[in-house]
């Protein structure tokens, strides 16, 4: 696949989930086995019928009203994309693939993440989310 697709199939993913709030629309980008991990707390689901639950029932749900992700730096291979990004947020809803067991604590929070999509017959095929939690616990007085 050339970059630019690469590119807008990643965009569209992540409208699904940050935008749209529509697991469907981010599940139609992914191959059948598709996977995510959530690096640091192991959170994730592998093919499409574990995804489908995980993105309607934890993870877009949860995502904070107060939510920016901004791009810092995006590199495209023939059958990857890496993104640096940096999120700004509010704890205001449990988030339990990001910080397992703990409730809301209203805190701000800024990380970095790095995100690796790897690619397959013009579909998404695995991603993984990493950031540093230290940094994140911190944030919000718990470490």
């Amino acid at each position: 696949m050339a970059a630019q697709d690469l590119i807008r199939l990643w965009e569209e993913h992540v409208r699904g989930e940050f935008i749209d709030k529509d697991e469907d629309l981010s599940l139609a980008t992914m191959t059948e086995d598709a996977s995510v991990l959530h690096i640091p707390s192991q959170s994730g689901a592998s093919g499409k019928a574990a995804l489908k639950p995980y993105y309607r029932d934890m993870f877009i749900p949860s995502i904070p009203d107060q939510w920016q992700h901004t791009t810092t730096k995006r590199v495209v291979t023939g059958d990857t994309l890496v993104e640096e990004a940096t999120v700004r947020l509010v704890h205001t809803r449990q988030m339990d693939w990001f910080l397992p067991g703990l409730p809301p604590t209203r805190k701000p929070i800024e990380v970095g993440l790095v995100i690796i999509v790897e690619y397959r017959d013009g579909k998404m095929a695995a991603e993984r989310i990493y950031w540093d939690q230290a940094a994140v616990l911190r944030q919000i007085g718990r470490l």
